[in-house]
């Protein structure tokens, strides 16, 4: 039987059936909620093609909070099938908590992600796991043609050149879920918010090498969509988070340090020539709205260099505590003798 028990970054939400110990080639990752009417079917589809692949795979199934009726029929599939993990949130965390709460508990030297609602064609894994085996760290879905609504296509389209323009990635889908990646590429994840969609930005940090492959798209037979436009100022503000991160994480001081040079810059000459015609033109100044500007652009430069400092130093302050590395190998040399 499924048992409480403490593991990984969150370590008070999650239950894990203790009972397929041997360590797997593949592991699927499937944040799930309230997909009663899908799981069933979900599980038949990923066994049989996972079984015809020849290689030894444990499927984590990780419900979200779901509250009509889905649980009891994923703890009827864990109980039939040794293969199958289930971890049971306590509430709905949203699909960032649950694919973070599934790359805890995976352990398959590649892991595959992908959604529970069955749009996605789980014969497509075999390709992305051979594109791994390739030589490539990730391989990311592109739903091609996508089977969706305008309400959705539309604002997608847009999203995906927004991302791929601030982040550097390139993507055509960043919102396909159906990704295969490297356990360690897995392990250097850390996601919050609503960053799963940002999950090849965010490992293109670790200098990734990243692939695109177009792969079939179902449209939803059964169940509703969790996704509306309200996600789209999330969306937006957790890019921000990215691209600040992605960029300047590890040297905030660069980022504030310009912007407040380039204020106090400006407020700076503002001043030196009011201070001029003050003292060899005998121009009042006092009543001036550019003496304002000025002393609020110096200012201003001023916070912000002020904000690049204290940044570094919670920066420095945050990796010696965390013992978080400023940099990733792609494979330990070998020992010299």
């Amino acid at each position: 039987m499924a048992a409480l028990y403490r593991k990984g970054r969150p370590s008070d939400y999650t239950y894990r059936a203790m009972k397929h110990e041997k360590t797997p080639g593949i592991s699927l990752v499937i944040p799930i909620y309230n997909e009663v009417d899908n799981v069933v079917s979900l599980h038949h589809e990923l066994t049989g093609v996972l079984a015809q692949m020849g290689r030894s795979y444990e499927i984590i199934l990780v419900d979200d909070g779901s509250n009509d009726g889905t649980r009891e029929r994923l703890a009827a599939i864990a109980d039939s099938d040794p293969c199958v993990r289930l971890l049971l949130l306590r509430r709905n965390f949203g699909q960032t908590a649950a694919f973070s709460a599934g790359f805890d508990h995976a352990r398959g030297d590649v892991v595959v992600t992908s959604d529970g609602d069955l749009q996605n064609d789980p014969s497509e894994i075999p390709r992305l796991v051979a594109k791994i085996e390739e030589g490539y760290d990730m391989v990311c879905g592109w739903r091609k043609p996508r089977k969706d609504p305008l309400s959705k296509l539309i604002p997608s389209w847009f999203g995906n050149r927004l991302i791929s323009w601030a982040t550097g990635v390139r993507l055509h889908d960043y919102g396909c879920s159906l990704k295969a990646m490297r356990l360690d590429v897995v392990r250097g994840l850390r996601l919050y918010g609503e960053m799963h969609r940002f999950i090849p930005a965010v490992a293109s940090w670790m200098g990734v090498t990243l692939t695109e492959v177009p792969v079939r798209h179902r449209p939803r037979v059964r169940g509703s969509s969790k996704y509306g436009l309200g996600r789209t100022a999330r969306v937006l503000l957790d890019l921000l988070t990215v691209k600040f991160l992605v960029a300047y994480g590890t040297r905030p001081a660069h980022l504030f340090g310009l912007m407040g040079l380039a204020f106090g810059g400006i407020g700076l000459m503002i001043l030196g020539y009011l201070s001029y015609i003050r003292l060899f033109a005998d121009t009042a100044i006092g009543g001036r709205p550019l003496l304002l500007l000025g002393v609020l652009l110096f200012l201003t430069g001023v916070i912000f260099v002020n904000f690049g400092l204290l940044g570094e130093l919670l920066v420095r302050t945050y990796h010696e505590s965390q013992n978080k590395p400023i940099y990733v190998l792609k494979q330990t040399p070998p020992r010299r003798t």
